[in-house]
């Protein structure tokens, strides 16, 4: 069974910095091309950031040079390091583990993270 495990949310200030940590059970982490979603209340789950299964990385023109996704694959484990955080970067944060050509496709559980004063 495939599990995915996120960690690293929390309240942070304007202009903070938190790291995400999304870690995979179950599966072969390193053939997965790997993303991040953010939800924010009323609105549709969004893309963020990817990193493929050969390290092409790809970033929402809202988080470009403030964002930052990696991943590790001998720790099963994707990153996203989230600096020069903003109101309206406040949301839930999903990770996800996907393959065209085997259909898989996996979810986190969500981390909720809230910039405030």
């Amino acid at each position: 069974q495939v599990q995915l495990v996120e960690s690293g949310g929390g309240l942070v200030q304007p202009g903070g910095s938190l790291r995400h940590s999304c870690t995979a059970s179950g599966t072969l982490f390193k053939i997965y091309d790997m993303a991040w979603y953010q939800q924010a209340p009323g609105k549709q789950r969004e893309l963020v950031a990817t990193i493929t299964s050969g390290d092409w990385i790809t970033y929402a023109d809202s988080v470009k040079g403030r964002f930052i996704i990696s991943r590790d694959n001998a720790k099963d484990t994707g990153y996203l390091q989230m600096n020069s955080l903003k109101p309206e970067d406040t949301a839930v944060y999903f990770c996800n583990l996907s393959h065209d050509r085997l259909r898989r496709d996996y979810w986190g559980q969500g981390t909720q993270v809230t910039v405030s004063s």
